[in-house]
C-alpha cells in the first residue's frame, strides 16, 4: 500500500477545489488557472503550519544564542573520552538547551512536515495526472479535469507537468521557464537564510563551529535546488517557489517584530521606535540594558604603610618614626601658613597641643 495515498488524495482535492473557485472568473482550461490552484494549495499548507514556523524561528534563535556556552562545554571536556566525562558533557549540554528553551529538532519540524506534501504533489503531477487523463481517475481528479490540466498551457506550449529535463512540446521555452523559477528559488532561499543567520543573531553567536555550519548552509541550500530542480515538473517548482517566498515574508515579519536581543535586527527596531517617537515630539527611549549590580561586597582599599627605614637603609625606631611624623606635620603647617600669607590672609596659629608635643619631644631628646 502506498503510504502517501492520503496526502496525494488531499493534494488533488485542494487543487480541484481551488480550480473550481478560480474558474468562476478565469478560463478553466488555462495553464495559469491550474498554476494558481497550486499556489492556493501552497498557501493553505503554509497557513496550517504557521505555529510550527514561529517555533522554528525561536528554536533557531535559541540555538545560535547558546552557541558560546556549548563551545565552552566542548572545550571543557576536550580530549576526555571516558564514559563519565561523556555523560557529564551530555548532561551539561542538555541543561543549556533546557534553560534557553532550545531544541536541535524544532528547527526541522516545518521542513519535515512539508516533505510528504511535496512528494505527494510530485506524484500527483508526474504519475496520477497522466493516468487520470488516460482514463483512470484518481479521487476528486476526474478524467475531464486531468485532461484539462494536462492540455492547459502557458507561454506557448508549456504545461504544469513539463520539466527542464522533459520539456515536452514547450521545448526551449520550458527550459527557460524552469531555469528562471530555479534561479528565483535559489535567490529567495539565500536571502532567507542570510536574514536569519546574519542579521538576526548577536555577534557572539556568529563564531564557532555552529556558526560555520550555518554559513555553509547559506550556500548549500540554494545549490540543492540547482541539482534537484531540473527533474521537477513546473507545477512542483511553482509550489517550491511559492513556499520559499512565503517563508521569506513570514520570517521578515517575525524578525521585524521580535528580533534576537543583541542583533542588528534589534538595533534597527530600536531606531524605528525612536524615529516614531521623534515625529510625535517625544524623547527617545534608552534601550541600553542595565548593568548587573553585584551583591558581593567591594574589596577594602589597601592600607598604606609608612616606610620603616631611613635614607641610609637603617631601620627606624619607634621614637624616630614619631619624630619624622612630627616633622612632616610641622612642614605641612609651615607650607599652609606661607600660602595664607601669600593670599593676604591671617595665618592660623599652630595648635597648642602640637607645640606642647614638640617641646616634650625636645626635652626627651636632651635627657
Amino acid at each position: 500500500m502506498n503510504p502517501l495515498f492520503p496526502i496525494e488524495w488531499a493534494v488533488a482535492w485542494l487543487m480541484v477545489k481551488f480550480h473550481a473557485v478560480l474558474s468562476v472568473f478565469m478560463e478553466p482550461n488555462s495553464g495559469l488557472t491550474w498554476l494558481l490552484s497550486i499556489v492556493g494549495l501552497t498557501v493553505v499548507v503554509r497557513t496550517l503550519i504557521i505555529p510550527l514556523f514561529v517555533r522554528q524561528i525561536r528554536a533557531s534563535r535559541a540555538m545560535q544564542t547558546v552557541s558560546p556556552e556549548l563551545q565552552a562545554v566542548q572545550k571543557k571536556y576536550k580530549g576526555k573520552t571516558d564514559q563519565d566525562s561523556r555523560q557529564k558533557m551530555a548532561e551539561e549540554t542538555m541543561a543549556i538547551y533546557k534553560e534557553a528553551g532550545a531544541s536541535p529538532f524544532s528547527s526541522c519540524l516545518p521542513i519535515l512536515l512539508q516533505m510528504p506534501i511535496f512528494f505527494g504533489l510530485f506524484r500527483v503531477l508526474f504519475y496520477k495526472l497522466p493516468e487520470a487523463a488516460a482514463g483512470s481517475p484518481f479521487g476528486p481528479l476526474t478524467t475531464e479535469l486531468a485532461q484539462s490540466a494536462s492540455n492547459s498551457t502557458l507561454l506557448g506550449d508549456v504545461t504544469i507537468a513539463d520539466s527542464f529535463l522533459q520539456s515536452g512540446d514547450g521545448g526551449i521555452t520550458t527550459k527557460i521557464l524552469a531555469g528562471v523559477i530555479i534561479a528565483c528559488m535559489s535567490a529567495v532561499t539565500f536571502f532567507t537564510q542570510k536574514e536569519l543567520t546574519m542579521k538576526n543573531m548577536p555577534k557572539a553567536a556568529l563564531e564557532g563551529p555552529m556558526a560555520s555550519t550555518q554559513k555553509m548552509m547559506l550556500y548549500m541550500l540554494p545549490f540543492i535546488y540547482v541539482i534537484t530542480g531540473p527533474s521537477m515538473p513546473i507545477g512542483v517548482l511553482i509550489y517550491w517557489l511559492t513556499t520559499n517566498v512565503w517563508t521569506f515574508a513570514q520570517q521578515y515579519i517575525v524578525i521585524r517584530a521580535t528580533p534576537t536581543p543583541g542583533s542588528d535586527a534589534e538595533k534597527e527596531r530600536h531606531e524605528r521606535i525612536n524615529a516614531k517617537r521623534e515625529k510625535k515630539g517625544l524623547e527617545p527611549l534608552d534601550f541600553t540594558p542595565p548593568k548587573k549590580v553585584s551583591t558581593e561586597p567591594e574589596p577594602e582599599a589597601p592600607i598604606r604603610v609608612q616606610p620603616s627605614k631611613g635614607k641610609g637603609g637603617k631601620k627606624l625606631s619607634d621614637e624616630e618614626k614619631l619624630e619624622r611624623a612630627r616633622e612632616l606635620r610641622a612642614k605641612a603647617a609651615e607650607e599652609r601658613r606661607s600660602a595664607q600669607e601669600a593670599a593676604g590672609e591671617t595665618p592660623t596659629a599652630p595648635a597648642q597641643g602640637s607645640s606642647a608635643l614638640n617641646k616634650g619631644a625636645k626635652k626627651k631628646r636632651k635627657k
